[in-house]
């Protein structure tokens, strides 16, 4: 079976990793698109993925997404149709389920952001869809899309690959943890509407104190904090796997996206401060008590969680579900051939 993956932000390469690993030793073919957008082909490369790039990143504007998405989708259904792909799964890849329905392709789609505009051409477009278990699939469906291809599935999106690593690891602190780490806002995708740079005044007021070290999501990102005003903090060059972050992080403070939920889930002390409205997934980790959210966080409230910073491990029920939803998506997938 030919099985198509089109992998369009740094977090998708993590999802998929294991999996198409999993299936290239079952003796199936595979097929990765990726775009230049994020981290994403420094993290194919670093993984040893091989890839194809069909477009790039389209900017904040929406007419301009709208613009490159339908341009991209056209691509992509002209690729899988010379490629003779039998199935397709993504992760938010909006032109992934626009591109298999053009191409006759049998598509899964997985998405746990209910915020996000592409969904509601991709949850048309899907052959079948998966969200998480905490958000009602009455947001998804509507007289367009069927309740009959919606499943729901348990926990969150993160231990559907973090279950391989940290299940059964009761404690995924080192003796080294001692940083801070940042990830900035996700500042050009299309359902971010919050501010920019929150965080810069106490990162200049900590940065003395602490070893910090920014994760920056492109390079508009890291040459902003290259800049002399943060002088002494560390601004990763390339992206750094989730053992070296783990490793090292005694504090991860992150202005939204999966890299803070995946903190939380390994059992990193976690602060979000996203600026936007929160999603289901984050409330969701924060009813659990995975992580706090506070937007308005100051530079004193940070030296206090730092000095009571203690990791409780890697959330074993959620790595245990996240095992689960694995299977599911696999054999689901597995049983889709055209």
């Amino acid at each position: 079976m030919k099985i198509w993956f089109d992998l369009t932000n740094s977090p998708h390469v993590h999802f998929f990793r294991d999996m198409i690993a999993e299936l290239k030793e079952e003796g199936h073919e595979i097929l990765v698109t990726t775009r230049d957008q994020a981290n994403t082909i420094d993290l194919l490369k670093l993984y040893h993925i091989d890839y194809m790039v069909v477009g790039s990143s389209y900017g904040k504007k929406l007419s301009s997404k709208v613009k490159g998405n339908i341009n991209r989708a056209r691509q992509l259904a002209k690729i899988i149709k010379r490629e003779k792909v039998d199935v397709a799964i993504s992760q938010s890849s909006f032109t992934s389920a626009i591109a298999g329905r053009l191409a006759g392709v049998p598509t899964i789609y997985t998405n746990d952001n209910e915020h996000a505009m592409g969904n509601k051409v991709s949850f048309v477009c899907a052959h079948h869809i998966f969200i998480p278990e905490f958000i009602p699939v009455n947001k998804v469906t509507n007289l367009l899309v069927s309740k009959k291809k919606v499943q729901q599935y348990p926990g969150v999106k993160e231990g559907i690959y973090l279950w391989r690593k940290y299940l059964g690891n009761g404690n995924a602190a080192s003796a080294a943890r001692k940083k801070i780490f940042l990830r900035p806002e996700p500042y050009y995708a299309q359902y971010y509407k919050g501010k920019e740079n929150p965080f810069d005044d106490d990162l200049v007021a900590l940065k003395d104190e602490f070893d910090i070290v920014v994760l920056p999501r492109d390079k508009t990102q890291a040459e902003h904090y290259k800049s002399p005003r943060f002088s002494g903090i560390t601004v990763a060059e390339k992206p750094l796997t989730l053992d070296e972050i783990v490793n090292e992080c005694q504090l991860f403070i992150g202005a939204g996206g999966t890299m803070t939920r995946e903190m939380a889930v390994i059992g990193i002390p976690t602060i979000s401060i996203y600026q936007d409205e929160l999603l289901d997934v984050d409330r969701y980790l924060i009813e659990q008590g995975l992580m706090t959210h506070n937007p308005q966080v100051t530079a004193q409230e940070i030296r206090e969680a730092y000095s009571h910073a203690t990791s409780h491990g890697p959330n074993a029920i959620l790595l245990e579900r996240g095992r689960e939803t694995y299977h599911m998506f696999k054999d689901k997938l597995l049983s889709l051939k055209k």
